[in-house]
């Protein structure tokens, strides 16, 4: 049976999910590891998607709104005497160099990116990063020189989120295999509620397979952009509910060594 199918199955088959309690460690492992892979697919391709935008936006900003500027010993420098607030779709940058926002100003404003005196500020989510200029170099700056920079960034973008999917992706699994792992644990209690011997192996791969309803209707509602209140509370319930479901598919005086 391949992957796809497991899959399938597990989202509707209690007993399908019993039965899984044979199967081999690795291919339970595999299907993890699977799990994990349409899981972050697509908060990985909005990410992504939304990197590459502002990276050009960021670009395009700087090359044909911004007035000469110079960085140099840490501090932006330019002519203008008030800040300056560039919209470019949904994107939006905002150029001070006079001092007059501070970064924990940036969170009730509409801004992606802010050049601030002495920092530049992404803001993404209601959180914002505040980066020194002295991190990127301790030389002087002018905007052609931001502009090549940017250049650079955008000629090794498909390599630097190469390199941050495979961090998220890593991520990612060691916390779905908490997850299967907790989930089994609770399942020690479930399956004395229901009067079965199983042992937490037979329950660790039963779990592995609960989770896939919850799984696959959190990336569903991930692709369409729609936040589910009290995420972790439906997501454990729902895992649960199927663990137990699939447990109770079990005679209970069937042994499950095996």
């Amino acid at each position: 049976m391949n992957i796809s199918t497991q899959i399938a199955k597990s989202i509707y088959s209690p007993k399908f999910i019993a039965d899984t309690r044979f199967h081999g460690i690795g291919k339970t492992i595999l299907f993890v590891f699977m799990l994990t892979l349409i899981s972050i697919l697509p908060v990985v391709y909005y990410m992504f998607v939304g990197i590459s935008g502002a990276v050009g936006s960021v670009k395009q900003s700087i090359k044909t709104d911004l007035p000469s500027f110079t960085i140099g010993e840490g501090v932006l420098q330019s002519d203008i005497k008030a800040p300056i607030t560039i919209k470019n779709g949904s994107f939006t940058l905002i150029f001070d160099p006079t001092g007059a926002i501070d970064e924990s100003e940036l969170t009730g404003m509409d801004a992606n990116v802010a050049m601030l005196q002495k920092e530049i500020v992404l803001a993404a989510g209601g959180e914002t990063n505040a980066v020194p200029y002295t991190l990127f170099t301790s030389e002087s700056m002018t905007k052609d020189d931001i502009i090549s920079l940017i250049n650079t960034a955008e000629s090794s973008l498909p390599v630097l989120l190469g390199i941050l999917f495979i961090v998220i992706y890593v991520f990612s699994s060691g916390m779905k295999f908490i997850e299967v792992s907790l989930l089994a644990l609770f399942g020690l209690l479930l399956k004395n509620l229901a009067g079965r011997k199983l042992q937490y192996r037979h329950l660790w791969r039963m779990a592995a397979y609960s989770s896939t309803l919850p799984t696959i209707f959190f990336a569903i509602m991930a692709s369409l952009q729609t936040t589910v209140p009290y995420s972790f509370s439906v997501n454990s319930f729902v895992a649960s509910m199927m663990l137990l479901l699939a447990i109770k598919e079990i005679p209970s005086k069937i042994s499950t060594e095996s």
